[in-house]
């Protein structure tokens, strides 16, 4: 059964035509309307003309590459279950099947057909030779720890996942990391959003800030290591021995 709901936040005070984001969709545009708004609204008017049929369609797209934000589909589906448009208890576990279907079909196209996979043109979209090659040697390097990064970085997860069916990474353990890290955040995801619904479009910007935020520590973590590594070899290539143990 499909349920309809005006596209509404608990703040609208019962006016139609807003979103989860508060700001007007319908009539008159809002001042301050961007496109991450219309996005949003075009995501949520969709899921909830088809329900939990939209929440799963939507999420597999979005996992097999489709520029959508996996945390997004989420998230509507979260506040049309406070909303009790949707029941929780069925939103919340086809969540994670959708999330982890798209993962699936991701490893067995890499799996099964191999490098083959990659001349097609839709796959090359995503997976460059470029990005092919550091993946890989990811792999061997790091094995199912990819997985994990991958998981919670929007625009890596197709690729990488593609990628652990090509490095042939054990499905086994693919299944139990991907599964193990989507248990932690598709509930947190979902939580989120019923229980603060009022409030997500601040909740949405503050985790945004947070993420950029943790990329810069992470690039600033990385080009310390970086440097230290190019040290370390420089010491190891003087003359006379001097190394990591010698004095200054």
């Amino acid at each position: 059964m499909a349920f309809r709901m005006s596209a509404r936040s608990p703040n609208s005070e019962g006016e139609r035509g807003r979103g989860l984001t508060g700001e007007r969709v319908h009539g008159e545009p809002a001042t301050t309307r961007t496109r991450q708004v219309k996005y949003t609204w075009v995501i949520q008017e969709f899921i909830e003309h088809f329900t939990y049929g939209g929440i799963a369609l939507v999420l597999l797209l979005g996992s097999l590459g489709a520029p959508i934000p996996e945390e997004l589909p989420i998230l509507v589906a979260g506040v049309l279950s406070r909303e009790a448009v949707i029941r929780w208890w069925i939103a919340l576990p086809l969540c994670l099947v959708g999330v982890l279907a798209g993962d699936v079909v991701l490893y067995w196209a890499g799996h099964h057909w191999g490098e083959r996979v990659c001349r097609w043109r839709a796959v090359r979209c995503v997976l460059t030779e470029s990005r092919e090659r550091r993946l890989l040697a990811a792999y061997r390097q790091h094995g199912v720890k990819i997985v994990v990064v991958a998981r919670h970085v929007t625009g890596l997860r197709a690729a990488a996942f593609l990628t652990a069916g090509i490095a042939r990474l054990p499905f086994w353990k693919f299944m139990l990391v991907d599964g193990a890290a989507a248990c932690v955040g598709v509930p947190l995801s979902f939580g989120l959003a019923y229980f603060f619904t009022a409030q997500l479009q601040a909740v949405i910007e503050d985790v945004h800030r947070v993420e950029r935020w943790l990329l810069v520590l992470g690039l600033v973590i990385l080009g310390a290591w970086l440097a230290r590594l190019a040290w370390r070899r420089n010491r190891a290539g003087l003359p006379g021995g001097a190394g990591e143990d010698s004095v200054l």
